[in-house]
Order: structure tokens, then C-alpha cells, then sequence
């Protein structure tokens, strides 16, 4: 079939198609009919260029709608209490809503209502009338302003009608009384009964076609340069919106024609079932549009944001590797959802407060799940309080909260536990963690390798990333690793040894830094065997008293304390074996010795080009991740010997065996000596080495600290409970 612009020619011929279009209500355009219908429509769409503001129109029409219907409701409900004055409250709101519309809109607004008056006169069909509508009044316009304006027209003729009918009810204006008889409005509103389901589907035709322009219009509102012809759904948004606007002007021209149909008939007037069927007809048809472009809408706005997501995962890449004047840019991209300005709250005021705050400083943030330990919080904070109070640098704390709604979602139990871990924060917390964007989440956990332990990302007063993790740095040196730079902790690094103080600080046990001064023996030791640990201080003893030396001894458990480290506590207390740390005491020297670990694998160092304290990290950590006790004894600083429960108890046992070099290579020395023999000695041995797999890098050879061959790798889940 030729295409025309002929609307007589138009029209037939969509009437020819009407029996096939009206047998399947469905939304399909699968069929040659329908593929037919879109090109006759996209014949007479010649868009040139001109724009209204439709949104702004189609919320005054809404508006008008709402409160036309409310109207008809007041009018059908019998015996209505207060309708009167329900009717003038609607009214009063009516005219409180204004809205310029242009001149030439409103003329043409009013030709529409005029040609849909003017075809229903003269007998023409419905097809027809839409057709010459689309052809002779909205040619010029875009698909959503077609259909806003032709609801328009719709809107003042409703309106009209509702108006004169609430005066036939309520009001004593004599004029408004005339119109009413006029337009024989008194015998109609006698049969409310009979019309009521006219109006009925009259409403329901009418919000389907306000729910399909507004979905239009969110169509046109999606940013074209995210989409290209290559995106299904939006291809199809953008091909079936034709359709949409043919059967929402199919339903203005469905609707107006009920209207008019209503004046003049009087008592005769008897209500058809054609109508009923044509109404709720249209009203099924369009709701099957607009249920289908909806699914599409739905899965364009889930392409843009995944578009969005990635684009502001890239920009935070590009970002950390651009110069900046400030840290401002950065700040944003990571804190700032939708713009929003103020998304932290100062830890001493609980005010909300502009990330102006943080301009030109270090900014330490402290990301975490909701499963921070508290030791880590409480020692956190005193290194901060001590920093702010005692020095001028000028270092700021956000705490993060990394939450994952997909797999865990956010509920009020965790917003109150949020509260409360936020409370005694004295530094800078999130308002809201679900603002966090989820790109924002990504680049944390792939760029700064975020699992579940927390983590403290640095960034400069530039906005430049230096130090992917400074947490290491905190538990090592405290408020000293100021700035908490990378290279600030290559530098801490450079000036250390390893010695007693490294492991114990002065901070930790002042009395040990007074034995050090005193040049006393001091071991530390740990387990948590009870029966090992009795045997091993009763023997210390002894020993140290045959040497004639001085030695003092401090329990130190475990890492990840249990029962059995409790129970070991007060043992050692109660008999009186030795000094024993507490439980915060006990995490922090074995949650130091990991940092340092850490903080070595972070800076790349190996047993190879760090042999001086690697290994005696890894040594600590091995005797930590062993079933037995250990022991480590020095003299002042840095004159250490250590071993595990068994060797270093055997060694002591066997005193008289090395008692004779005591005197020539000093108490030290010979331990030294006698525990490296029994070492070779021993036939065979089995060390482990536990490394928490959240570190960030695990070396793929680790040497043993005892023999120096390559250790075998496993994998093991460890749970915290005894």
C-alpha cells in the first residue's frame, strides 16, 4: 500500500485496518497491519525543531484532571457529608496552580477541541479524527509534545463539563444555573446510576494516558549520549513511541466524544454498551503500551546506570593519577552522592559539614564493614587524640562504612549499629553510608584491595593516594608515622633494628623499658599450653638462678585471645609464675607484629633484600601459628635468642651441658649456640607459618625460620571461636 498524506486517503485506509488492530489488544508489532499504522503515523510526523515545556503543561493537567474527577466523585457519591464544601476546597486549590502557557499553545489547544468537535459532528470515525489531529495541528511537534497537548485540549473540555455540573449541585450563580439547563445537565445528573460507569471508564482511560506521556517524557529526559541504536531497549522505546502517541490521542478523541455525548440528550438517554466497551477497550490497549515500553524504560535506565557506574569508576582512576591544586576533586568523587556537599559528620559536634573541612589536609580514611574490631577503635583513637592534642599536623580521619545492599541488605538493626559505633568517634563518619556510590565501593575494593579488615587509604592535600594502607604504620609507630606516608614508613623502616623496643613500646609496658635500662634478662613468652607453661617458668628460674643473673618474665599469650589464654592469665597470676599482660595488651603486641609483616610485604620487601627483620617477623609469626609455647629471651635492646616451647624447654633443661661457656661467650651466647645445635640435631621439625590472606600480597615462597627451606603452601579457614 502507497504511502499518502491525502487524510481522507489516511483515514480509510486505517479504518480498513481496524478489525485486525482492535481483535489483539496486546502491544505487538509483529503483524503487516501494525507495521502499516507506524509508517502512516511517521508519514504525517514532520518535527521542526520547535520545543514546549510539556512537563510543566502535563502537571497543570494533571492538576485539572485530578480535581475534575474528584468533581465527578463528589457529584455520584449519594448523600455526600460536607460535599459542599469539599468541592469548594477543590476549586480553591484549582485556582491556586498557574502556569504560563504561550499564546499560540493555547490556540492550538483549542483547535484541537475544535477539530475533534467538528469530525464527531460530522459523523467522522474515530481513526480518522486522530489522523487529521496528528496531520493538521500537531505535524510540527515532538511525539511527547503531541500527546501532552492533545490531553490538554482534553483537560480544559473535562474541566468545563465538571465545572457546570458541580454548579448545577452546589451553587446559587444564577448564570452558572442557566448553563447547566442549557446544556440539560439537571436531567442528565438525575440518572447517576446509568452514567456512572461511563465516567468510570472515562477516568480509568484517562490516567492510562497520563501514566504513558509520562513515561514519554522520562524517555526523552534520558541522555543521548549514552545511548546509541545499538541499545535494545532503547531502539524500541524510540520506535514504538509513535504508537504510544496514536492510541493516547485515540483516547483524548474517545474521550471528548463521551463528553459531548452528554449535553443535549436529556432524560431519553439511554447508555450503550458499545461505549462501555470502546472506552475500556482503549484503556486496555494503552495500558498494554505502556506496560511494555515501561519494561523497556526499566532496562534503559539500568544500562545508563551502569554506563554512569563505570564512567565514575574510570574518573576515580584518572583522577588518583591527575595533578591537582587540592584534594577537593578527589574528596568528591569519593564522598559526594548527587552532589551532596555536606556528607560527613564532625566526630565532636554531630553536625553535618561541608568537605571544605578537609581542604589542603591529610585525609586518613578508615574504611570498614560493620565488623571493626573494638580494640582497633579504642587504640585508633587514642593514637589520634594524642596526635591532635600534642602536635600541629594537620591530618583529618573519615570513617567509611562499605556496605553491599545486593548481597546483605541495609536494615534498621544495622543502621542502629551503625549509630552506635559512629557515637564515640571523635573524627569525621559518614551521614548516610548507603550514599556511598557503588563505583565508589568497586574502586575500594579493586584499586586498595578492601576485603573485610579495615583498611586506612591516605591521601595528600593534593588529592594524590600515598599510602594504599596506613593502618600498619598506626599499630607499628603510632602518631611518629605522621604524615602515614608510604614514604614516611620506607623511612621508619630505614632507621629500625630489630630489638626488644621494636616488638614491646614504651606505650605498651613501661616496666620493661625500665628492665631494658637496668640491663636485666627479659623473656617474653606465650602459648597456650598450661602444662608447658608451669614447666618452662619453674625451670627459667632455676636456671637464672644457677647463672646468677637477674631475668623477669611476661606472659603474652596468643593472637585472637581465646578461653584458654584467659584461663592461662590467671594461672600465671595466681602462682605467681611471672607478670601476665591483659587481653588489649596481648592483641596489640601480636596485631603489631602482623602490621609489620604487612607493612614489609606493602613496601615489597623479601627475606632476600630485607634478611635483618623480615625473618624475625616471620619467626613470630611462626611460633604464633604453633600448637606449642615459645619464648624469646633478651638483654637490653637488641641481644636476643628465641625458639619454640619444645627446644627453647629442652635447652634450659640441659643448662649443665653449655654452663661452661657462659663465662667465655656470655649466657646469651651460649643459648644461642645450644639451640641452634639442637635444631641441626633434631631429626625432623614442622613449622607453620599462619598469614592473614587479607594482607594484600602472600610471597609464593616462604622460607623456613628454623631450617631455611621452602615452606609447603596451604590453605586453611580459621574460625575465632575456642
Amino acid at each position: 500500500m502507497a504511502l499518502t498524506t491525502n487524510p481522507k486517503q489516511l483515514a480509510q485506509a486505517i479504518t480498513t485496518m481496524q478489525p485486525q488492530l482492535m481483535k489483539d489488544s496486546r502491544f505487538m508489532l509483529s503483524s503487516s497491519e501494525d507495521t502499516a499504522m507506524l509508517r502512516l503515523i511517521q508519514e504525517i510526523h514532520a518535527h521542526d525543531g520547535r520545543e514546549i515545556n510539556a512537563k510543566s503543561l502535563l502537571r497543570f493537567v494533571e492538576d485539572i484532571f485530578y480535581h475534575a474527577t474528584a468533581i465527578i466523585d463528589a457529584i455520584f457519591r449519594p448523600a455526600m457529608q460536607g460535599q459542599a464544601g469539599a468541592l469548594e476546597d477543590i476549586k480553591t486549590h484549582l485556582a491556586a496552580v498557574s502556569i504560563d502557557v504561550p499564546a499560540n499553545l493555547a490556540y492550538t489547544i483549542d483547535q484541537i477541541s475544535s477539530e475533534i468537535a467538528s469530525k464527531n459532528t460530522s459523523g467522522s470515525d474515530a481513526h480518522a479524527t486522530t489522523i487529521s489531529v496528528l496531520q493538521h495541528l500537531l505535524i510540527s511537534y515532538n511525539w511527547d509534545a503531541k500527546m501532552v497537548l492533545a490531553l490538554s485540549a482534553l483537560a480544559v473540555k473535562y474541566g468545563e463539563f465538571c465545572l457546570v455540573a458541580q454548579s448545577q449541585t452546589i451553587s446559587t450563580d444564577p448564570l452558572a444555573k442557566s448553563l447547566a439547563i442549557i446544556k440539560q445537565l439537571s436531567e442528565i445528573l438525575e440518572h447517576t446510576s446509568m452514567l456512572k460507569p461511563r465516567f468510570d471508564g472515562i477516568k480509568v482511560l484517562i490516567k492510562a494516558m497520563l501514566d504513558i506521556t509520562n513515561l514519554t517524557l522520562k524517555f526523552n529526559d534520558l541522555p543521548l549520549q549514552y545511548f546509541t541504536t545499538d541499545v535494545p531497549a532503547f531502539s524500541t522505546l524510540k520506535a514504538h513511541t509513535p504508537i504510544a502517541a496514536y492510541w493516547t490521542i485515540r483516547g483524548v478523541v474517545a474521550c471528548m466524544s463521551q463528553i459531548a455525548g452528554l449535553i443535549g440528550l436529556g432524560h431519553e438517554y439511554m447508555p450503550s454498551t458499545t461505549e462501555f466497551w470502546e472506552l475500556s477497550s482503549l484503556a486496555h490497549k494503552v495500558n498494554n503500551i505502556h506496560s511494555h515500553l515501561s519494561e523497556q524504560l526499566d532496562l534503559c535506565n539500568k544500562y545508563l546506570d551502569e554506563r554512569k557506574q563505570i564512567e565514575l569508576y574510570e574518573e576515580l582512576i584518572r583522577l588518583f593519577k591527575t595533578p591537582h591544586v587540592d584534594n577537593m576533586k578527589v574528596l568528591k568523587a569519593l564522598l559526594c552522592a548527587k552532589e551532596d556537599l555536606s556528607p560527613i559528620v564532625d566526630g565532636e559536634t554531630k553536625q553535618r559539614v561541608n568537605i571544605e573541612v578537609l581542604r589542603h589536609k591529610y585525609v586518613l580514611l578508615l574504611i570498614s564493614d560493620l565488623d571493626i574490631p573494638m580494640e582497633e577503635l579504642a587504640n585508633l583513637e587514642n593514637i589520634y587524640q594524642s596526635h591532635h592534642t600534642k602536635q600541629n599536623i594537620s591530618y583529618e580521619i573519615v570513617w567509611l562504612l562499605i556496605v553491599d545492599d545486593q548481597s546483605d541488605p541495609w536494615t534498621q538493626t544495622k543502621q542502629m549499629q551503625f549509630q552506635e559505633l559512629r557515637r564515640p568517634m571523635p573524627w569525621y563518619t559518614m551521614y548516610n553510608p548507603q550514599s556511598i556510590e557503588k563505583p565508589v565501593v568497586k574502586f575500594i575494593k579493586g584499586q586498595w584491595s578492601f576485603k573485610k579488615k579495615p583498611i586506612l587509604v591516605v591521601v595528600d592535600p593534593l588529592g594524590q593516594l600515598v599510602s594504599p594502607n596506613a593502618l600498619h604504620m598506626m599499630w607499628i609507630w603510632g602518631s611518629k608515622a605522621s604524615p602515614f606516608t608510604t614514604v614516611r614508613e620506607a623511612s621508619l623502616w630505614n632507621e629500625e633494628i630489630w630489638r626488644l623496643e621494636l616488638l614491646v613500646t614504651e606505650e605498651m609496658d613501661s616496666m620493661i623499658h625500665n628492665w631494658i635500662l637496668k640491663g636485666i634478662y627479659i623473656c617474653l613468652y606465650g602459648g597456650e599450653d598450661i602444662d608447658w607453661i608451669q614447666n618452662f617458668t619453674r625451670t627459667a628460674r632455676n636456671v637464672a638462678q644457677q647463672a646468677g643473673i637477674t631475668l623477669e618474665m611476661v606472659y603474652v599469650g596468643k593472637s585472637n585471645p581465646k578461653d584458654r589464654v584467659r584461663r592461662n592469665i590467671l594461672a600465671v597470676k595466681s602462682e605467681n609464675m611471672s607478670r601476665a599482660w591483659d587481653l588489649n595488651q596481648i592483641w596489640y603486641f601480636w596485631v603489631r607484629i602482623e602490621s609489620m609483616w604487612q607493612s614489609k610485604m606493602q613496601l615489597g620487601k623479601t627475606t632476600d633484600n630485607d634478611p635483618m627483620i623480615l625473618p624475625e617477623i616471620m619467626a613470630m609469626l611462626s611460633f604464633d601459628s604453633s600448637d606449642g609455647g615459645w619464648a624469646l629471651l633478651s638483654l637490653g635492646s637488641a641481644d636476643m635468642a628465641k625458639a619454640k616451647g619444645s627446644n627453647f624447654l629442652a635447652s634450659l633443661k640441659q643448662f649443665d651441658s653449655w654452663r661452661e661457656h657462659v663465662q667465655t661467650k656470655g649466657f646469651m651466647g651460649s643459648l644461642r649456640d645450644y639451640l641452634n645445635t639442637l635444631v641441626q640435631q633434631a631429626p625432623h621439625h614442622c613449622n607453620k607459618l599462619q598469614l592473614p590472606s587479607t594482607a594484600g600480597q602472600i610471597p609464593e615462597k616462604v622460607g623456613c625460620t628454623e631450617c631455611g627451606r621452602n615452606m609447603e603452601t596451604f590453605v586453611m579457614y580459621k574460625c575465632c571461636n575456642e
